[in-house]
């Protein structure tokens, strides 16, 4: 029975930790808006849930470590999301490539897109509370 709901939830899970973690990387541009030589960093959603939900692994990067004294890869986030840099608008004096009425409108479009995506999740938990008791 466990399984069933761990496999029904399963894109879920993932979508939520995409979502969250394209969350930290807009919430970390915002923060470094100042910061000189910052360049701003975000993932493609779409391409990163379609890498999760195709590995059957679910969590693999996107690099293979081939001796255990090489260092992980950075640029990946989890479920191999790639991380790319934000194309720049306008140059800045100090090479800070944060716009931040991109950086805003991604945020809040990423955070409406979350709440969602945890509104449909309390949902389906809703329905399986309520098919279990029976109501």
């Amino acid at each position: 029975m466990i399984d069933r709901i761990d496999s029904e939830m399963n894109l879920q899970r993932k979508a939520l930790s995409l979502r969250s973690y394209r969350q930290e990387l807009l919430a970390s541009n915002i923060a470094n808006s100042d910061t000189p030589y910052y360049k701003a960093r975000d993932i493609d959603f779409k391409t990163a849930l379609a890498g999760a939900v195709s590995s059957a692994g679910g969590d693999a990067a996107a690099l293979q470590r081939t001796h255990a004294n090489h260092l992980p890869s950075q640029d990946a986030g989890p479920y191999g999301a790639q991380i790319k840099y934000r194309t720049e608008y306008q140059g800045a004096v100090d090479g800070n490539t944060v716009n931040m009425d991109v950086e805003r409108g991604a945020f809040t479009e990423n955070s409406v897109q979350l709440e969602a995506l945890l509104t449909f999740v309390r949902s389906s938990f809703k329905d399986m509370q309520t098919a279990i008791q029976g109501q």
